[in-house]
């Protein structure tokens, strides 16, 4: 590909190769690991665990239910909806295969196993055939696809006909003020963190910038009613902070 027709993607507020950007990701992923669970408790004061929570009341499990979480990491969601639903099978997706790793390490992984699939892949590629699943959620993750649209086709492609979406992401808080002061907090407090907690401060600068970079709300839902979902919807969460968004493939 010569460098005329080379395209570009945003890595945090760097501009990248879009063919670079998965590695680039990985590395991140692969460098946090080890301490992901713990500062996820950090960085939102363990309010995350009250996001999730929230995410699995909208989506309602029901028994019998085959769930694929991707970007799914250690396994929070899709142990949430494997303890609501009984008979339900879950399949985690990540490309970093460190992440699961860790995830595989954890108590209720071990409680699950019959019941749950780890397996490395791509957002944008799927390793799974078509109609293959009841329900997709993803979790903090689809801001780190190079091509969002890619994922959310996929996504699309992979649920049964009467499937549903779930996304659980950052977002933006609709009162400037509000937002100028969780910025201050974003940018001067979780880096240092990430640094003192993780020995890795630019993984957890690029983690915020990504978080920017993000479309608002309504732009996102926008995105998934373009890759084919209806009845698309969003609910807030901690005033904006983060965003559950919902849609359905009839």
């Amino acid at each position: 590909m010569t460098a005329e027709n080379q395209k570009t993607t945003h890595f945090g507020f760097q501009t990248v190769d879009e063919d670079a950007k998965a590695g680039m990701v990985h590395g991140v992923f692969s460098r946090v690991a080890s301490k992901y669970d713990i500062m996820n408790d950090l960085m939102s004061v363990g309010i995350h665990r009250l996001w999730k929570d929230a995410m699995m009341d909208w989506l309602a499990p029901r028994p019998g239910q085959k769930l694929l979480d991707v970007a799914g990491g250690t396994g929070d969601v899709a142990f949430r909806f494997l303890k609501r639903a009984p008979g339900a099978t879950a399949t985690v997706c990540d490309m970093t295969e460190s992440m699961l790793i860790e995830g595989q390490k954890r108590a209720e992984a071990e409680d699950m196993a019959g019941r749950l699939s780890w397996v490395v892949g791509d957002a944008m590629a799927l390793p799974f055939d078509d109609n293959s699943f009841d329900v997709y959620t993803i979790s903090f993750g689809i801001r780190n696809v190079t091509r969002i649209p890619d994922a959310l086709r996929e996504a699309y492609r992979v649920l049964r006909p009467g499937g549903r979406l779930m996304v659980l992401e950052f977002n933006r808080i609709p009162n400037d003020m509000l937002q100028w002061l969780y910025d201050r907090y974003s940018f001067n407090v979780i880096p240092v963190m990430g640094q003192i907690v993780a020995d890795d401060r630019d993984s957890y600068q690029y983690l915020v910038e990504s978080i920017r970079k993000f479309p608002d709300q309504d732009s996102f839902a926008r995105m998934i009613r373009e890759a084919g979902f209806d009845q698309v919807k969003y609910r807030n969460l901690s005033l904006g902070i983060a965003a559950l968004h919902s849609g359905w493939k009839i």
